[in-house]
């Protein structure tokens, strides 16, 4: 293990995905990363995510592939239903070399979190059940302060804490200067209701800009569900879930194919949340001694299905950065940057309609996206549907093994 020269405390905070794979590299380089995590424990559960193009490349070079494909979910790809449930279109994972809508490699968060966190449990420290509340800089390190733990000293601070990052708005200003919305909510939760999934993704569009979703979960009779719909920025307090459910209930209520029945099952899962639709754009994802990775720095919605990738990706090149310059955060910083700003901006375009052609508003536009999503295995939409899936692999991931040996 590379011994790093300077800097070598550094803060990350967020356990999530973006998190513990940075703090694995750090750890490869020498550097002494401590992580932060609001929850009490590793988070269970949660909705399937893409291991595709980089992304995968990152956890193949940390060793993990084989383990994560243990832990994948078997998916036979994604279907549009009708009120009835009669699949009006389908797209197998197989297509577009695996990296279609629905990839040949989805692993539940919950699984792809445990993984990381195994990978580093034994030689990194962790702070659960906390979270960090002031920054305070100054030429040589950074002062934390936490909400439970004693305030400590750090050479450098790295914010991997989401979408709603509290290191981004310490260290780059409020959240409305950089969230842009994208017109919509989402809520995913899971469940055990008897769904006749077959393997599929099934998503089902109702008039009104609603979207229904089930899939299949890793464990027999787990099904992963969603309810997206078209909004402009509502007054929700996102600690407040019956407040929340309140509101798609009274959306989704007769709205036709099984929404009655998630709606039902929605009250008693332990993992519901829901969550603004849109996009992290900064201009620089460091300052002073502050960076930030994954949604925190450039969250690309769920649209893209590229979250993960940009996550693993932006953890695998700001470590390597670091090791190279040898702790020098005035030099790794911007070759971080320079590294990851093309891929983040690639991953960060929608697919072809966005919002309008994910939630469509009417009728005569919900039969139209089933037809267009028949014809994405012929030209034109072809060539658009290959573009799209490319973004993920759309990056030469520098090679730092001299670095983190």
């Amino acid at each position: 293990m590379k011994n790093a020269t300077t800097n070598p405390d550094i803060l990350v905070s967020g356990g999530g995905i973006a998190g513990p794979a940075l703090a694995y590299w750090l750890r490869r380089a020498g550097f002494r990363p401590v992580v932060v995590e609001r929850a009490p424990a590793p988070r269970p559960g949660g909705q399937t995510v893409d291991l595709r193009g980089a992304g995968r490349a990152v956890i193949a070079r940390m060793g993990l592939l084989d383990r994560a494909r243990e832990l994948a979910v078997d998916q036979r790809g994604i279907a549009l239903v009708d009120r009835r449930g009669r699949h009006t279109a389908r797209l197998p994972t197989e297509l577009f070399g695996g990296e279609g809508i629905v990839s040949d490699l989805e692993i539940l968060r919950g699984d792809l979190a445990d993984l990381l966190y195994e990978a580093v449990a034994d030689d990194v420290e962790y702070l659960f059940d906390d979270t960090v509340t002031a920054l305070h800089e100054d030429p040589d390190g950074v002062h934390v302060t936490f909400e439970n733990a004693p305030p400590r000293r750090f050479d450098l601070v790295v914010g991997a804490d989401g979408l709603h990052s509290v290191t981004r708005r310490l260290a780059f200003g409020p959240e409305s200067e950089h969230f842009v919305p994208l017109g919509g909510y989402t809520a995913w939760f899971t469940t055990r209701i008897d769904l006749d999934l077959d393997g599929w993704f099934l998503m089902y569009n109702a008039p009104g800009g609603l979207v229904a979703m089930a899939r299949p979960g890793r464990l027999p009779g787990e099904t992963k569900a969603g309810l997206s719909f078209r909004s402009a920025p509502l007054a929700l307090d996102r600690r407040d879930r019956a407040a929340q459910q309140r509101l798609l209930t009274e959306k989704f209520t007769g709205a036709g194919w099984e929404t009655d029945r998630l709606l039902a099952a929605m009250a008693d899962s332990d993992d519901f949340f829901l969550e603004h639709l849109g996009q992290v754009r900064l201009a620089h994802y460091t300052r002073g001694r502050t960076a930030l990775v994954g949604d925190a720095a450039c969250c690309p919605t769920p649209l893209t299905g590229l979250g993960t990738s940009l996550a693993l990706v932006g953890a695998y090149l700001l470590a390597g950065e670091l090791a190279t310059a040898r702790g020098d955060f005035t030099t790794a910083y911007p070759a971080y940057q320079h590294h990851l700003r093309p891929y983040a901006a690639q991953a960060q375009q929608l697919p072809p309609g966005g919002m309008r052609g994910y939630a469509p508003t009417t009728a005569p536009m919900i039969a139209l996206r089933a037809a267009s999503m028949r014809w994405m295995t012929r030209w034109p939409l072809r060539h658009l549907m290959e573009a799209q899936a490319a973004k993920a692999g759309d990056i030469e991931l520098p090679d730092y093994t001299h670095s983190f040996a």
